[in-house]
């Protein structure tokens, strides 16, 4: 596929740079990490995120911001949030005061922003963690910090941070779940601005292979069944150096009932949100109108273990692609599927399919025709002898990544020991699996193949495996493979994907 060149007024390419994404959400220049403020309102999507103006690595914390129609294509804004006398602007959340119970838009409706003022405590190195609020009355384009900042803190604790706030219907109450080091926090409000203790949850519960981040709660129903609904809570859980998958993102399902959460699953089990190494940090936007209906999730596309190292210039990090969640009854119980949201059919760009097609070790070049930086690849396989099966993309002579299904073991992997710059970060280079049952002796994946990722959803969403890769710009070939037998291709489509960020 040819990309036309477009040029900033500086002359320099604009969005070609070694393992840029083509339709990831990146910043123009410099650091991004955590999702924030995610909302939409008067017919545009918002997406704040962790931003770092002036350097590619972490540090003081201010809110970028763009906006966008369609979650596909993205207009950046001047910085929404910027440290002030209380301290970096940390994560948090959005909202659509729609009666104005804020008093801030003079009967009208508008934006609030809440979010975790972080600084020291007076004469001591210790983290002091507050919520804060902003408000625009401009649909997001210019915000006032609220002069009573902050609105809520808690000296016991140290690790107090990442609000997330939704208006509760059934008790017509604003929530706050927020995280507490090794726990969430709920509180309720009428104002946004006052806020009184609830509850408590989490403690003994699920993963705490690091400090509790970014939480998200929010209602589903079951199978898309409304008289069955159920409460999913989402936690990330930080770096620790014990374990060598780093930063990652955990879920429970349960109810709440305005001001308690109350868990369905036993404390010890832990549900995993994404099983690849890329995916933490996410949250859902709010104020999604009902007649569309659906619950949109994206993450920061890196992990703690290397995210400051990773071998990018001018910019670093990206976000996921935005994808819908779903609750569904499997064999185990009640689980999210994750699948990418349709607005990405409108970067197909063409349509190679393939069906019935019988892969064997003898099956290198049935592909060959195949190639690309950006593609999405839906397949189908029928299980027969074979005791492994896959594809490898992004090949070269040197470097592949290997996105496969071992049969005796039940379990999707994704291999990047090989799949180019890796010696920033001994963790980086590896081979993770995770237990998938076939489904009527099948095998379903969708891939998405960007500059620098692979995401790759299975058995409709049942899966999803998030990596990070940095291949050559020349490692563009694609090979179905199976090892030790036979594997039936029932089907297969291939797209080419046209960038997200320059005009046709």
């Amino acid at each position: 596929m040819k990309i036309e060149e477009h040029k900033t007024s500086s002359s320099e390419k604009y969005y070609l740079e070694l393992h840029r994404p083509q339709f990831h959400f990146t910043p123009e220049a410099n650091w991004m990490n955590d999702p924030n403020g995610m909302v939409y309102y008067e017919g545009e999507y918002h997406l704040f995120y962790q931003y770092h103006p002036h350097d590619t690595i972490w540090g003081p914390m201010h809110w970028g911001h763009a906006v966008s129609k369609d979650l596909i294509h993205w207009e950046h804004l001047p910085i929404a949030l910027s440290p002030d006398e209380n301290g970096a602007i940390f994560s948090g959340s959005a909202v659509v005061d729609w009666h104005d119970s804020t008093e801030f838009f003079n009967g009208e409706s508008g934006l609030v922003a809440i979010f975790t003022h972080s600084d020291q405590y007076p004469g001591s190195d210790r983290p002091r963690q507050r919520q804060s609020l902003a408000y625009s009355t401009d649909k997001g384009r210019t915000w006032n910090m609220y002069k009573g900042n902050p609105i809520l803190s808690d000296i016991k604790i140290t690790d107090f941070r990442d609000p997330k706030v939704f208006w509760h219907e059934n008790t017509k109450t604003w929530i706050m779940i927020l995280a507490a080091s090794n726990h969430v926090r709920i509180y309720t409000s009428q104002n946004l601005k006052t806020w009184e203790f609830a509850s408590e949850f989490g403690s003994k519960s699920g993963s705490h292979a690091g400090v509790w981040e970014c939480p998200d709660l929010f209602e589903l129903p079951a199978d898309g069944k409304n008289e069955n609904k159920k409460w999913v809570m989402i936690v990330s859980i930080g770096n620790e150096a014990a374990y060598a998958e780093g930063s990652r993102t955990q879920y429970f399902i349960g109810d709440f009932d305005g001001s308690t959460f109350t868990n369905d699953n036993p404390e010890e089990m832990i549900l995993w949100l994404d099983h690849g190494r890329d995916n933490y940090a996410g949250v859902t936007w709010s104020d999604v109108p009902a007649k569309d209906g659906r619950r949109i999730f994206i993450g920061w596309m890196s992990n703690w273990k290397y995210a400051n190292e990773t071998p990018t210039k001018v910019w670093r990090s990206a976000m996921t692609l935005p994808r819908e969640l779903k609750l569904v009854t499997t064999n185990d119980g009640a689980r999210l599927s994750q699948t990418p949201i349709t607005e990405l059919e409108s970067l197909r760009e063409g349509n190679t399919k393939l069906e019935n097609s019988i892969i064997n070790e003898n099956a290198a070049s049935v592909l060959s025709n195949l190639k690309g930086k950006a593609f999405e690849l839906r397949a189908e396989f029928e299980l027969d002898t074979a005791s492994e099966f896959g594809f490898k993309v992004r090949m070269s002579k040197d470097e592949k990544t290997i996105i496969g299904y071992n049969v005796n073991e039940k379990k999707l992997f994704i291999d990047r020991q090989s799949s180019g710059e890796a010696s920033f970060n001994s963790f980086f280079a590896c081979n993770h699996s995770a237990i998938l049952e076939p489904i009527q002796n099948r095998i379903k994946m969708l891939i998405f193949v960007d500059w620098s990722s692979v995401e790759v959803f299975a058995n409709n969403g049942e899966l999803v495996m998030t990596d990070l890769i940095f291949p050559d710009s020349n490692s563009q070939g694609l090979e179905v493979f199976a090892v030790d037998g036979n594997v039936k291709l029932t089907s297969l489509d291939f797209y080419d994907l046209k960038s997200c960020w320059r005009k046709k």
